[in-house]
């Protein structure tokens, strides 16, 4: 299908989804991208002990941790305007 066509169904209200190839949707702000960092060897340490009492893994702590800090400066920052 064209482009045009696609438009022209868009335009008049008709569902589009059955010609989009869902497989290859992306949400915006979630694709990985690879960062380095360098801990000091006590804080690797202290990683590795607590993903281990958890069961998870190093990578995922530092994630979710990471994410957990975000969110609050985020949640800080908007109470503070």
């Amino acid at each position: 299908m064209k482009a045009e066509e696609l438009d022209k169904l868009f335009d008049s209200g008709e569902d589009i989804t059955k010609h989009l190839d869902m497989s290859t949707l992306t949400k915006n702000g979630t694709q990985t991208k690879k960062v380095n960092v360098d801990f000091p060897e006590w804080i690797v340490n202290s990683l590795d002990l607590e993903a281990k009492r958890i069961g998870v893994t190093r990578q995922s702590i530092i994630k979710v941790w990471i994410a957990e800090r975000l969110k609050e400066e985020a949640e800080h920052l908007g109470a503070g305007q």
